[in-house]
């Protein structure tokens, strides 16, 4: 919950203040960064003296209001509604101190995860986190909590040549695990920063890597991914590195993925609300309702989960990324890989979403697509009985550019409802936005194909 939420009004609590300004004295912070999460997932900040931050916290940090309009060039979006409509007008920052994190990489500074609000107090409604934050409110209205796990890959990627540190196909080599100084720091730098990492690897392409860290509950989940991935940029940049997380940078090999791992809780007894151990496959009705929904919605998730055109050259069939419709036990080639180990472990994995998702917009559109089937308590669907990676034609396919993806967003009228009305409006009129630059724009591949021959 954010301050403002907290503080019930326009301003912050004078316990909750407190209470932000004593953990910051305690952790010896100097300084400390207000994050927004735009649109894309990219952190938008402002850092604020330690001695003016109770003032901000109280009572906002001025920030454009905008900023949600803006495309991923940072280009201003008309149609978005957030700019001259509102006379270029600020919106108020106020910080969730659950969100807060020491920032080991800069002296004595740290982070707090914003939500923004217009001056007559209504909340950006088209925020990423505020869209995860009421989906997370009705599903723990509904009795569940809800734990999400990100699981992403990404290239580490020279930041002089934009080239690879290695080429191959390696996938948990040891040595290209650690194969710079850099890998070295990684781990603990990232745990250091509150990431509980698991594993770390890299992965199937050359100098494609995996760090995976532990699921979160709620809010706190999306949360920690925001700062993993965006700290993972600023880690790498420092240290003369880019960490990628583009869906296809390299035609031909590897895309990252960002798979979701996904179950809910029944906040009165704690217990995993997707296993049933008495089912013949130890799922519960839940489960298997969520399943469906997310099956049902899944073309209209895939703007959210997939939202650049380049993210639709990795969902091919034979690529370890679902191209359909699809469910299955274990099945790494399904949209929905479900894991239903008989106990507290029992989970699906959605692997439909890239990397360059927004990491509240991924979980956004599964919880939402999850929620409608478990509300309408909606029959699972039949396994396919064929690998789903095959050219299968009783699958239902995925849309296959951005441009379908966004139509069938806005033909599935209960998914557009469940995300806001005012959400969907502002992100439809980003990325049509951005398919328009994308459009105009002559390539390197026409102009060596056609310069001479016409």
């Amino acid at each position: 919950m954010d301050l403002r939420e907290q503080a019930g009004g326009n301003s912050m609590t004078g316990d909750k203040a407190a209470a932000l300004m004593a953990a910051l004295r305690e952790k010896d912070i100097e300084y400390l960064r207000f994050e927004l999460p735009d649109m894309h997932g990219t952190s938008r900040s402002k850092t604020v003296p330690i001695d003016k931050v109770e003032a901000y916290a109280r009572r906002g940090l001025n920030f454009y209001g905008g900023v949600l309009g803006l495309d991923t060039s940072s280009n201003v979006v008309p149609a978005s509604g957030l700019h001259g409509d509102r006379n270029y007008a600020d919106q108020a920052l106020f910080p969730d101190p659950d969100s807060l994190r020491v920032i080991p990489w800069v002296d004595r500074t740290a982070s707090v995860v914003c939500l923004g609000y217009w001056e007559d107090g209504e909340p950006q409604r088209a925020a990423p986190r505020w869209v995860f934050s009421e989906l997370v409110k009705r599903a723990n209205a509904l009795g569940f909590d809800v734990m999400i796990g990100h699981e992403y890959e990404y290239y580490l990627l020279s930041a002089e040549t934009k080239g690879k540190l290695f080429e191959g196909i390696h996938i948990f080599h040891t040595v290209r695990n650690q194969y710079t100084p850099f890998l070295d720091g990684l781990v603990p730098m990232l745990r250091a920063y509150g990431i509980d990492v698991i594993t770390h690897n890299c992965e199937y392409g050359g100098s494609q890597f995996e760090t995976v860290y532990g699921a979160g509950m709620n809010m706190a989940a999306a949360d920690k991914a925001f700062a993993f991935k965006n700290g993972m940029k600023e880690i790498a940049h420092r240290n003369g590195l880019i960490a990628s997380f583009m869906a296809k940078p390299f035609a031909g090999q590897s895309g990252s993925g960002c798979h979701l791992h996904v179950s809910l809780w029944d906040r009165k007894t704690g217990a995993n609300a997707f296993l049933d151990p008495a089912a013949p496959d130890g799922l519960s009705g839940a489960a298997r309702s969520f399943i469906e929904g997310v099956l049902a919605h899944g073309p209209a998730m895939m703007p959210l989960i997939n939202p650049t055109p380049n993210c639709y050259h990795r969902v091919k069939p034979y690529t370890f990324a679902p191209s359909n419709v699809s469910w299955g036990f274990q099945d790494r080639s399904a949209m929905v890989r479900v894991k239903a180990t008989r106990d507290e472990r029992t989970h699906i994995e959605m692997r439909g979403g890239s990397a360059a998702s927004n990491p509240y917009l991924l979980a956004a559109a599964v919880l939402a697509a999850g929620l409608l089937g478990l509300e309408a308590k909606a029959s699972l669907r039949d396994q396919s009985r064929e690998t789903t990676s095959e050219d299968n034609s009783a699958l239902q396919k995925f849309p296959q550019t951005l441009e379908a993806a966004l139509d069938a967003l806005g033909r599935d009228k209960a998914f557009q409802a469940a995300l806001g009305e005012e959400f969907v409006r502002v992100f439809t009129a980003v990325k049509r936005h951005e398919l328009a630059r994308f459009h105009s724009h002559v390539t390197d591949w026409e102009v060596n194909e056609y310069l001479e021959l016409y």
